[in-house]
């Protein structure tokens, strides 16, 4: 079995309905596939061309994982920035090497269309309100608090290809809510 700690960043489309689960100690974790494409555009022709496809198998741990659940689905553009690791493999005769990422990192690729990030208000944000007011005070996000791939709830509009390397056909317009 080989095994590296590279850190890796792909672009490219989520290939199945991502999998929520837990660990033994209950800790959430998402398992989903990466398509990246190396397609260019042939300005002889005026026309995209399909390069080689690669596939990466991508999980990811603890709150990450949560807002992946709410954010992500199939077909959606993403970047993934992860620890690398290669893991040799045999059944029936035949052997392989799968490639995946531990995620560090996971969004929606801005190149491919628009999002709306939602933050989730922590709970050590909310602020005894005076007596008689009924809304919560939350404090204002700190710096730090502005790194956009910690949070979830985003709301995309993307164009797809009409196809993946499987030959599956997806949707033109994605919506998340």
């Amino acid at each position: 079995m080989s095994i590296t700690n590279d850190v890796l960043t792909i672009a490219g489309n989520i290939g199945n309905d991502p999998i929520s689960n837990e660990t033994r100690s209950g800790k959430a974790v998402i398992n989903f596939r990466v398509a990246t494409s190396s397609g260019y555009f042939d300005q002889r022709t005026g026309a995209w061309v399909d390069g080689v496809t690669n596939w990466y198998a991508v999980s990811a741990f603890g709150k990450l994982a949560e807002h992946a659940r709410a954010s992500l689905h199939r077909g959606d553009p993403v970047v993934v920035v992860g620890r690398l690791r290669q893991k040799e493999w045999e059944a029936n005769g035949k052997k392989g090497i799968d490639v995946e990422l531990t995620a560090d990192a996971i969004g929606h690729d801005l190149r491919r269309g628009t999002s709306a990030f939602v933050r989730r208000p922590r709970p050590e944000q909310v602020s005894v309100a005076p007596a008689g007011d009924e809304s919560p005070v939350f404090d204002e996000p700190s710096e730090a608090d502005q790194d956009a791939w910690a949070g979830a709830g985003l709301r995309l509009t993307a164009e797809t290809g009409s196809g993946d390397a499987s030959g599956e056909s997806h949707d033109d317009a994605l919506t998340l809510a």
